[in-house]
């Protein structure tokens, strides 16, 4: 847990100083704190407070960090103890300690944190971090209903997060915090995968591409790559586990006399028997037509038959209707 430091009060300007404002404050609290214009008594607390200044000036003097920072939100009070918030998004969060990120740089436990830190040698020199794996990825991959079932490679272009080129991933360049990457290490980038979709995926499975993940630190290994996958609706299928669902009309007529029709599966269209005295909304089962399974077998298609009512009738229709309608009185 590390203590909340609200820099916008350490260099006393509003939250929404404007880049000359937070500069001209630097500037005077700098040279009112700097150790060398103080005497010895004094230095040690010129000191801590010169690297206060210093690191809030770090930060909003840099648009990424500054905009990182102000995501927290304002109702911290300077000095209360703080620990990342668990629904913060969008935040990659550093731990300090043996083999972790933080690191003994000057910066207060809050800003390596936040930022992350460089590990320092006997002499005060910065070094490179330990060897660390890169983080796991998740993202989602969104297939039509044909190309889950049927599977095959799919090509996807995702945002990601690399190594910066050119502080390699330390977050320090010419003794301070590279501005390339804003001290996080890591740059926005884009790539292309050529994925393998296996048939008959199912929603929310998830499928993992080794080493696609984020770039390791100091030679470590990359993160993997998580994609979930998210079937899209279909105008003419549903998907019920391993069932399949479609629908097909049919006039009063069929319904009454039985028929032969045609309907839709994902392996084209089948010829299918309509019994005689139909109701309106029953399912006809066709085995074996439905989702793959993992065993080979395959699940079930039913198909939903919805009844037709003619928008006009002839009258030659209208007369057999009536003709109808009074054989069935006597019923």
């Amino acid at each position: 847990m590390a203590t909340y430091r609200d820099y916008y009060e350490i260099l006393g300007v509003d939250r929404g100083a404007g880049e000359k404002e937070i500069k001209a404050a630097y500037r005077k609290l700098a040279r009112q704190h700097h150790p060398d214009l103080h005497t010895e008594s004094e230095k040690q607390a010129a000191e801590e407070k010169f690297k206060e200044i210093n690191e809030a000036y770090e930060v909003l003097s840099d648009a990424e960090k500054r905009a990182k920072y102000d995501r927290l939100g304002a109702n911290w009070r300077n000095g209360q103890e703080w620990q990342p918030p668990p629904d913060t998004e969008g935040f990659h969060f550093y731990t300090s300690g043996d083999g972790g990120y933080g690191y003994n740089t000057g910066f207060s436990d809050f800003f390596e944190t936040l930022f992350g830190g460089a590990r320092m040698n006997g002499s005060g020199a910065r070094v490179r971090r330990t060897n660390i794996r890169g983080q796991d990825i998740e993202s989602e991959l969104q297939l039509t209903l044909e190309e889950a079932y049927r599977g095959g490679e799919k090509t996807i272009q995702l945002t990601s997060r690399e190594l910066c080129a050119a502080c390699h991933g330390t977050g320090y360049r010419d003794e301070g915090i590279c501005r390339y990457c804003g001290g996080t290490g890591s740059t926005a980038g884009r790539k292309t995968l050529e994925v393998k979709i296996p048939p008959g995926i199912q929603d929310g499975t998830r499928i993992r591409l080794k080493g696609q993940g984020g770039e390791g630190l100091a030679g470590g290994e990359r993160g993997d790559l998580y994609l979930k996958i998210n079937l899209l609706p279909h105008r003419r299928f549903t998907l019920e586990g391993e069932d399949l669902e479609t629908e097909v009309t049919v006039t009063p007529d069929q319904a009454v006399l039985g028929d032969k029709i045609t309907a839709d599966t994902l392996d084209g269209p089948v010829t299918v028997t309509i019994p005689p005295l139909m109701r309106h909304g029953k399912k006809l089962r066709l085995r074996g037509k439905g989702w793959p399974k993992k065993d080979g077998s395959r699940g079930d298609q039913y198909v939903k038959v919805m009844l037709d009512l003619p928008d006009s009738l002839s009258e030659a229709e209208k007369e057999l209707y009536k003709q109808l309608a009074d054989l069935r009185k006597g019923v």
